[in-house]
This record gives structure tokens, sequence and C-alpha cells, in this order.
């Protein structure tokens, strides 16, 4: 059997979200599918190194087993529909396991899509006409030639079945993951802050602070991009609030590529009294993410709409408490859900545990979840968690304990599960 693989997006530089996503399943399904016949599909980038020692195939930083090979596809536009449709014409393979929501026109009969989202169609305004179109019809499109769906958590599959109609039956939901363990993070962390025995990364996160101009400074911190569906607007204005009604200290720390509509939130940024307050820092690197999270009072997350939600795990596994959305995939990946008997919370968990359920007012919650529409709302419990030191300590273990239900190698094993199972 020969499994095809699309690493298209798993090698650039800077990845964020669907890339990301990548990159972690194809570097955890290595073990799973070491001895399989595997070929990775990868773009011509700048970015990309290709290196062979000892019949051992390395690209970039990840080393790849001996039965797998690399294909190098030189379309630069329209890769995936003309560059690899014909990768699928002239050398077919038994399986074709596409990590980002688009098939190709030409695929073999057994091929697993993963579907990481609908935001699109809760946020309209969030994303451009053509963007709306485009991922419409190509996620409609890549839903009916699939053999088999993925998706990436029970609210997805939930908008699936509602919004396209797409049956139950050809979807399974595998959880992400999130990247623990490669930061030599060792629990538990006093205060969950930098280890103050360890003068190397005492050292890191002065330098990291001082970079960006937080050093002795408390902050709030949202990661991810600065575009209308994160919700950038609500945030500055629940910061506005927390400055006004309880002159908090705190400065707010944006971290993150521009997006759609960024123009819109600067405009914004630069109108409140609190703008020398407000500290962009634009695409941060690996190691900067993790200082900043480790350091934070607050992960501060109320976005429109999301799929999955990683940076909640993230921000949870270092010990940085998290107020984030009550809609979408958030409650359930924050495991808001978990205290209710078995027959509520499956019902629950197929409703995709929207805006009907709040977890604040529960003790099982491992996040303060409220309405994203609401900057009172999200200031509040911003609050509750800065100012009550036994309930932002009680929501620190419930996230620390949540984590642990999350591993990239449990997804890759699960995917492994679907590529290697005989219709």
């Amino acid at each position: 059997m020969i499994i095809g693989i699309d690493g298209s997006r798993a090698f650039i530089k800077n990845r964020t979200g669907i890339e990301e996503y990548s990159y972690q399943v194809i570097k955890n399904l290595r073990d799973k599918l070491n001895d399989q016949r595997v070929i990775l599909y990868v773009k011509k980038t700048n970015n990309l190194q290709l290196t062979t020692y000892n019949g051992v195939v390395k690209i970039n930083d990840l080393e790849l087993p001996k039965s797998w090979q690399i294909k190098v596809i030189k379309f630069p536009r329209f890769w995936t529909q003309i560059g690899l449709s014909l990768e699928m014409l002239l050398h077919p393979v038994d399986v074709l396991f596409i990590p980002a929501h688009t098939v190709p026109i030409i695929h073999p009969k057994k091929t697993i899509v993963v579907i990481h989202g609908l935001e699109y169609e809760f946020c309209p305004k969030a994303y451009s006409s053509w963007e709306r179109i485009y991922m419409r019809g190509t996620i409609k499109k890549s839903c009916q030639w699939a053999s088999s769906i993925i998706a990436v958590s029970n609210n997805t599959k939930l908008d699936l079945q509602r919004l396209y109609n797409v049956d139950s039956k050809k979807i399974s939901v595998i959880y992400e993951g999130y990247s623990r363990g490669e930061r030599n993070f060792q629990f538990p962390i006093s205060n969950f802050q930098s280890n103050p025995n360890d003068q190397i990364s005492k050292i890191k996160t002065l330098e990291i602070q001082s970079k960006f101009e937080i050093r002795n400074s408390k902050f709030l911190l949202f990661i991810g991009r600065i575009e209308e569906r994160k919700n950038i607007s609500n945030i500055v204005k629940a910061f506005e609030i927390l400055k006004e009604k309880y002159n908090i200290p705190h400065k707010l720390v944006l971290a993150g590529k521009s997006g759609f509509g960024y123009q819109d939130v600067k405009s914004q940024m630069s109108k409140v009294k609190c703008c020398d307050d407000i500290v962009e820092l634009g695409f941060v690197s690996e190691e900067e993410k993790w200082e900043l999270l480790k350091k934070a009072d607050v992960f501060v997350f109320p976005t429109l709409y999301e799929g999955f939600g990683i940076p909640v795990l993230e921000a949870q596994s270092v010990g940085c408490p998290v107020v984030a959305s009550n809609n979408s995939s958030i409650p359930e990946v924050a495991s808001c859900h978990s205290g209710l008997d078995p027959e509520s919370r499956a019902k629950h968990a197929g409703e995709g545990l929207d805006s009907r359920f709040h977890g604040n007012d529960n003790g099982y919650c491992s996040a303060l979840l409220v309405d994203p529409q609401n900057p009172q709302d999200i200031a509040e419990n911003i609050f509750k968690l800065i100012s009550d030191e036994t309930l932002k300590n009680a929501i620190i273990q419930k996230g620390l304990e949540n984590v642990k239900r999350f591993s990239w190698e449990k997804c890759a094993q699960e995917i492994s599960q679907i590529l290697l199972k005989k219709n």
C-alpha cells in the first residue's frame, strides 16, 4: 500500500494554525507509519531544505523514515488542483491524506481530508467575499469527494452536518494536540513562572521581556492573528473598561500576524485612552511565545468562532489561566461539560457546546467563559482572575488537568488508524 500525504503547508516559515497542524501531524505520523511506503508531497519554497545522509532523508529539521520519500511539486499556483492532481493521475497512490481541507480534483478512492472549521460561515464580515466563496466551494467539494472526513471537534462535525448536510457516518472527530514536552518545561513550576533556579531560563525571560518593553510589567496576553474574527476590538474595549473601572496596572500584549480587518483594529487601538498600555508585538517565535505565556497574568481568547482553539491549551499547559469564548468549540476544548452526567455530556458534545452552555457558574470548567460580543463580560471575568487568587489557582489547576486529554501523538495515532483501515 502506498500512502500519499499533502505536506504543502507543513514546511513554510512562521507556521500558524493549519500549517502548524500539518507539521505536527506529519512529524508524529513518522512513528505510526514507519514501516509503510509513504510519499510526502511538498511545495518548492525558499524555506525548503532537503538533505540525505546514509540513506536517511531530512526535510528542514525533520528526519523521515527510510520507507518515506519526498516529491517536490513545482507549481507556484493552483498547486493542489493542478500540481497534485497531475501527480495523482500519473503516479496514483492507494490512500491520500489531506491535512488542510482542499482535496485535488483527481484523487484516489480512499481520500481522507481534515476540516478545521467553518468560521467564515459564522463570521462573514471577518472574511473577504472571495475568501468566503473560495472556502465554501472548496470545503463542500472536499466533503463530497473524500471517502472519510476528520473534524477537529464535535462542534465542527455538527456544523458540517447542519450547514452542508454531510453524513455523520462519514465524519470522525479527532482532536488536535499542542506542542508540549518540547520546551523542557518542568511541572509544577513555582507560581507557574520561570524556575528561579534555572539561570538560563531566567536570563532568557528577561531578554524577551526587555525586547518587548514589558519588563517588570504585569500583562494580559492574546496570541493569534490580529484580525476581526479574533475579536481584537472587544478585547481592547474590555481592557479599556478594566483600566477605567478597576485601574489595573496591567498592559495588554497582542502577539500575532496582522490579518483581515487589521487597519480597522489598529485605528480603534489608537483612539482609546489606554493606548500607551497596549503592546503590539507582531509575529513572535516559538521561544518568545512560550516565555510570554509563562509570564502573563491572564490569557485572553474571546474569539468570535473557532474550529478548535489550540492557544487555549498552550496557555493552560504552562499554568496561565484562560478567559475565552462561550461559543463554538471552545467550551468543548476547555472541558466545560466534563461535570455533567454521561447522557447530558453526550448531548452537549453533539450540540457542539455552543452559547447555550455557559461554563462560569460550575465547578469543573477549566477556563472562564464569556460572551465574546460583550466587552463588559470579558472585562469582569478577567478581573475575577487577577483579583481572586483562590479562583485563579483553581482555574490554573483545572487547566493543567484539562490539557492531559490532548497530544499530537494521540492525534496522529487516531489518524493512522483511519489511513491503515481496510475498507
